[in-house]
């Protein structure tokens, strides 16, 4: 009885105390037990259901690992290089300018075979010795403007233009001119399918009107017209192009170049890839009828001042530019690029 009471006290005088054990204490309801072998067995089992409630709060060890998981699949998922290039992200504008083919300049582009022949009536004329360098300059300056878009940015069209300019900058003697200058205007209509294609997705669909010609008269002037059509497919970091085109005829007193399609054929094919930030292209088309065609490979490499990059350019075959649509040479050049997509 002394014992049950001085518990009883203890217990009151805990109570009043500050910092005691209040009732959610784990155990504080066994100190009204007055037998010491009853109050250490409610001790016991107190402590133990507090020990398994703490452990149940935690969360298993592989709670962390399945949010990391869900984590990683939610993360956005990277926007197709064709979806990028071409405006069919939901946010793009739905009239703006951008980057169209490759710009670019190469300091140094060197040919195997320069070609003077279509130069040649003009330096009988003013009594000259065609003195063209294997060495010179080259640079293209491409962009494009969406004009119109659907709601739903599947549907545009498009304007573009781009002037490829070949300059002998390193030929004083004959006060290094622009050797050839080719302007390329063309619109054109642009989907997008979003088809899954033998597992790669059919993402650009291209049909317009392109013209040609570098400015010229007679006797080297250079033109065509065409009508392409031109698909885009993709996976992962590959992008293959296909683009097929028909000629508009001229009348034939004003056909500058009536045989061009026996050098450049009805179509090419390029593909475009990245890898650790460098990207690389290769691109073929000819005529199998004449068996004359082209090749071209470049690479450009990671960033190296703010979108600079370097830029190798290898051609071989006819047609690098329209004055030499039928002038086979093997040419490579270095420079930089602002931009090497499509």
């Amino acid at each position: 009885m002394v014992l049950g009471g001085a518990a009883a006290g203890a217990g009151a005088a805990n109570a009043e105390t500050p910092g005691a054990p209040s009732a959610e204490t784990p155990g504080a309801a066994c100190l009204d037990i007055a037998d010491a072998a009853k109050r250490l067995a409610c001790f016991d089992r107190a402590i133990s259901a507090a020990v398994q409630g703490a452990t149940a709060a935690v969360p298993p060890a592989t709670a962390a690992p399945e949010r990391a998981a869900e984590s990683v699949a939610a993360a956005p998922h990277r926007a197709s290089l064709i979806d990028a290039a071409w405006g069919f992200l939901p946010d793009s504008k739905p009239a703006y300018v951008r980057l169209h083919d490759p710009n670019y300049v190469l300091f140094g582009r060197y040919t195997t075979d320069v070609n003077t022949e279509p130069y040649q009536p003009l330096f009988d004329a003013f009594e000259e010795e065609g003195d063209f360098q294997n060495v010179e300059a080259k640079f293209q300056l491409s962009l494009k403007g969406r004009l119109a878009t659907t709601d739903d940015h599947r549907w545009g069209l498009w304007f573009a233009y781009t002037q490829l300019s070949l300059w002998q900058v390193y030929s004083p003697d004959i006060s290094s001119p622009f050797r050839e200058t080719n302007f390329e205007p063309e619109i054109f209509g642009s989907f997008r399918p979003g088809i899954d294609v033998g597992g790669m997705q059919w993402n650009l669909l291209n049909f317009g009107y392109n013209h040609q010609s570098n400015g010229r008269s007679d006797p080297i002037s250079r033109s065509w017209d065409r009508l392409f059509v031109e698909a885009g497919f993709e996976r992962d970091n590959l992008v293959v192009l296909a683009r097929a085109w028909t000629r508009v005829n001229s009348p034939d007193d004003e056909d500058d170049n009536p045989d061009i399609l026996d050098y450049y054929g009805y179509g090419e094919i390029t593909g475009f890839y990245e890898w650790r930030d460098n990207s690389f292209t290769l691109m073929g088309r000819g005529n199998l009828a004449t068996g004359k065609g082209a090749a071209q490979f470049t690479w450009a490499t990671r960033p190296l001042l703010g979108p600079m990059r370097g830029y190798l350019l290898v051609f071989s075959g006819y047609g690098e530019s329209l004055i030499d649509y039928n002038w086979n040479q093997t040419t490579i050049g270095l420079g930089v690029t602002i931009n090497d997509r499509f």
